[in-house]
């Protein structure tokens, strides 16, 4: 019944976030028989994809099933399966999105695992094949993160959805994938030039400062507010049957709640608890992550500060007492302060834009309630 699975006090319940799985693994458990048709050496494949989407916060899907409910009101028993697998169709984007900034942030681990790359060089090392193993690993993630993308693709056009609600969906979701690929590029320029400098082409008038910080902030803009809160909310109402209004409304929320989300996160790869958090603190200062935080703490440091950030940043061999130093530099010039008022801000923000929707009051509850979650977390 919905009323197990949809508590909008408790939007992220267990009871949801396993509903979201088990049409996850349903899914994946039927990919199974296609790889092996092709061959056993597909087993680790299938293996990997199943590990990874077994896990993480399922905030997507809530995300898009929540606004659903606020444009149709929580769904009739035999239109929640279909709900809860195309919100699950997002977790397995999400799940290709993070294999290949893995690859491309030369990540060791993902949720307390070996990273996918990492994973299929160990494939290759132990079996002794012929080749670089850490090569092998790269393109196996590479292929392994192109294949969640055709999955996620083929979970939400078989979730057995009514084709109006599907065709109403199609255009945001075909904007998200393009949004969040161009922004991990946008994050790769970003990572390529020194903290001082624009990229090339993109002339501004602006101080050096504030063009890195409103670098950084359209690069979250892309990566991650849109793929992560705006595009899923806009998705759910799309299939729950919402108008235009509804739309830039729910706009109006995401873009500075996902913000707001990825500015937590920014704050948890530096500062976060690695046992909970399931990445190795400070991995974000070891990949030179040109985060809003960076940018703040480069505009505020004193010189002392700027030239350790120049030097140490973006050092894969930063170890705890590197890591340790560039956080005392992100405390003591105020950049941990600024971002958590920019979390604050975003949230607010988003608040007021959820205080002029016309939606149903389980709706508004669940959202507020996820804007909560999306901010106020430790993982």
């Amino acid at each position: 019944m919905a009323s197990d699975v949809l508590t909008p006090n408790a939007p992220l319940s267990q009871e949801f976030r396993e509903a979201v799985s088990a049409a996850i693994v349903d899914f994946v458990n039927e990919q199974a028989g296609v790889l092996d048709s092709m061959g056993p050496e597909l087993t680790p494949v299938h293996l990997m994809a199943s590990q990874l989407l077994c896990g993480g916060k399922r905030i997507r899907a809530a995300f898009c099933t929540w606004s659903y409910v606020a444009a149709a009101g929580v769904p009739q028993p035999d239109e929640l399966g279909p709900l809860l697998t195309s919100a699950g169709s997002l977790e397995v984007l999400h799940g290709s999105a993070l294999v290949h900034d893995d690859v491309m942030d030369a990540s060791d681990l993902r949720r307390g695992r070996a990273a996918a790359h990492r994973q299929f060089e160990a494939l290759h090392t132990n079996a002794g094949w012929l080749g670089d193993s850490a090569a092998f690993g790269r393109a196996g993630a590479i292929v392994l993160g192109d294949l969640l993308v055709m999955w996620s693709v083929q979970m939400l056009n078989g979730a057995g959805l009514k084709d109006s609600a599907l065709q109403r969906a199609l255009p945001i979701v075909e904007a998200m994938r393009t949004e969040v690929t161009s922004g991990q590029y946008l994050d790769m320029v970003a990572q390529a030039h020194p903290l001082r400098e624009r990229a090339p082409g993109l002339g501004s008038m602006s101080s050096p400062i504030q063009v890195a910080i409103d670098d950084a902030s359209r690069v979250v803009e892309y990566k991650a507010a849109r793929y992560t809160v705006q595009r899923p909310c806009q998705m759910g109402a799309a299939l729950g049957g919402g108008d235009d209004q509804l739309y830039f409304t729910l706009g109006a929320y995401g873009s500075p709640l996902g913000r707001a989300f990825q500015y937590r996160d920014d704050l948890l790869g530096v500062f976060g608890d690695s046992t909970i958090t399931g990445k190795p603190t400070g991995d974000d200062l070891r990949e030179g992550k040109r985060t809003v935080l960076v940018a703040h703490a480069f505009a505020h440091a004193d010189e002392a500060g700027r030239a350790l950030l120049l030097k140490r940043l973006g050092d894969p061999s930063l170890d705890a007492d590197g890591v340790a130093e560039l956080q005392q530099i992100l405390d003591e010039s105020g950049a941990r302060k600024s971002v958590e008022e920019m979390i604050d801000e975003g949230y607010e923000r988003a608040m007021l834009a959820l205080d002029e929707a016309d939606i149903t009051e389980e709706g508004r509850t669940a959202l507020v309630a996820l804007a909560d979650a999306a901010v106020r977390r430790d993982y």
